[in-house]
């Protein structure tokens, strides 16, 4: 235990001269303009013996190559920094870049799905895009990952070369704010954003998690510099739009600021929610304008008295404001600030085994798309891929499946006083966060998916017995038998450290 040493830093990483593209979709999308900034926060905790290194970025996930670039970028411009000891985590905005990505061992393998899907259609009926762009004023894939090396790494060393005497303080806070976005119905079936409308329809798959975990965090003087504040909603209330978005976290970063000034940080963290959206399936509440999502049909809306459209702008705000009174009540209630703590911190890796097809779903996938290829007369688009998914990475899965069998997982565990903080690269479902949570031994136990890498959803078995997006093979490289084994190896890591 020692005297503890905070620094923080927030860049801009909103490019100023350039649209970029959007992440997130089956559909391509150019931004129009900024509805608000995107940035990178980083929080960097010492006591003299530990270090922990987190920066949160409005991004839709972390490529394995993001994380490493990062790292050597930073070693580069102080090789004082504990590169290991770095956490990059995404809020998951579809409202952000896209940028030259790579998942650990699986790299647009096999041409990933779209060449998959290209592999099937002669020449002249290959896959064109929905958007075309002036490439001069457009951000490439290639330059936006420079762009986010160069903007990360420099909030890294600025906050690591701010640190100061500091203490901090736990709190913990509910807010109506994720909810369970798969809907089961009487057939044994399953489907992301399904329509509940109808007398098929039995109940949503999973339950919810109102809870807010913060941290919050003051310089030598007792002056609060930044919150920290874990959230089981991925931040993507804005999804489908076409303009650059912080989304929810950016009205919270706003409404924060308007109270305890401009020079406060926000570290915005995902928990647990591979299952979870900010909007209430029974409560549908339409988008204000059409948006292009195969998988959200609503034939018979109904009009409803509840929350605003979860799809657009206001929808952001309300979702801030409910965070942001939280945590207003949470700091109001502080008691006790800690200027020494125990300090730990692990980065493990973690072997999980590559969840696998078999050969007689190998074989439908590929007699599904001879058929599609079949019936083709033009030119396949974004609708195509996104109906197409499916099939397209099931064949990939298998072919990757003969050459490897296990998925080499980055999670950190850290010990904070009596907080407990583990990460994980997945879009988790819930329940797993909720067994690591109630097993863990810490009085405040924070989980931050999407960290480190970017290994796409990891169902539950129920989920994977209900099928269709977020829970298809393709949707993942992990179920739920690695699901199990990390929920086991996450709560045995934490409890070492709070075993004395």
């Amino acid at each position: 235990m020692g005297k503890l040493k905070i620094g923080w830093s927030e860049v801009d990483i909103t490019p100023k001269d350039k649209r970029i593209r959007l992440a997130g979709q089956f559909f391509e999308r150019i931004s129009e303009y900024v509805e608000t900034p995107i940035v990178a926060t980083t929080l960097a905790i010492e006591d003299g013996a530990e270090q922990m290194i987190f920066c949160a970025c409005d991004l839709v996930k972390i490529g394995r190559n993001l994380i490493r670039r990062v790292r050597e970028k930073v070693a580069e411009l102080d090789a004082a920094i504990p590169t290991d000891k770095i956490i990059l985590s995404a809020i998951h905005s579809h409202t952000s870049h896209v940028y030259d990505y790579e998942a650990t061992n699986y790299a647009a393998f096999a041409g990933g799905p779209k060449g998959i899907l290209d592999s099937f259609l002669p020449r002249e009926k290959q896959y064109v895009a929905k958007v075309s762009d002036d490439t001069e004023n457009v951000m490439t894939a290639r330059e936006a990952l420079l762009f986010l090396v160069d903007s990360i790494s420099a909030s890294i060393v600025e906050a690591w070369q701010n640190r100061t005497s500091g203490s901090f303080a736990t709190g913990f806070g509910r807010a109506a704010i994720g909810m369970c976005r798969r809907v089961c119905y009487s057939d044994g079936s399953a489907k992301m954003w399904g329509d509940t409308n109808t007398a098929a329809f039995t109940e949503l798959e999973g339950g919810n998690d109102s809870g807010i975990e913060m941290l919050f965090f003051y310089g030598a003087d007792g002056k609060l510099t930044g919150v920290a504040a874990s959230v089981a909603c991925p931040a993507q209330v804005v999804e489908h739009r076409t303009f650059i978005s912080s989304d929810y976290w950016g009205k919270v970063r706003i409404l924060l600021r308007e109270k305890y000034g401009e020079d406060l940080k926000v570290l915005g963290l995902c928990a647990p929610a591979g299952d979870q959206c900010p909007r209430d399936l029974i409560r549908w509440v339409n988008p204000e304008t059409p948006i292009d999502d195969p998988n959200i049909d609503r034939p018979d809306y109904i009009e409803r008295d509840a929350d605003p459209s979860m799809f657009d702008i206001n929808g952001s705000w309300k979702v801030g404001k409910r965070i942001v009174n939280e945590i207003i009540d949470a700091l109001e209630e502080v008691t006790e600030k800690k200027d020494e703590a125990i300090l730990k911190h692990e980065n493990l890796t973690v072997e999980l085994p590559l969840r696998r097809v078999t050969p007689k779903e190998y074989e439908h996938a590929v007699e599904q798309m001879e058929k599609f290829a079949a019936r083709v007369t033009d030119h396949v688009n974004f609708a195509d891929n996104a109906a197409m998914h499916v099939h397209t990475g099931t064949i990939m899965r298998w072919k990757q499946q003969h050459i490897q069998d296990i998925v080499p997982v980055e999670v950190h565990i850290v010990r904070l006083g009596s907080v407990a903080i583990a990460t994980n690269p997945f879009e988790l479902f819930l329940d797993y966060g909720n067994q690591i949570r109630a097993r863990s031994r810490a009085r405040q136990t924070i989980l931050v998916q999407l960290a480190c890498d970017g290994l796409g959803y990891l169902p539950t078995e129920k989920a994977e017995k209900g099928s269709h997006y977020s829970a298809y093979v393709t949707s993942g490289k992990v179920g739920h038998a690695g699901g199990e084994m990390l929920v086991r190896k996450t709560t045995e890591e934490i409890n070492k450290f709070f075993a004395e």
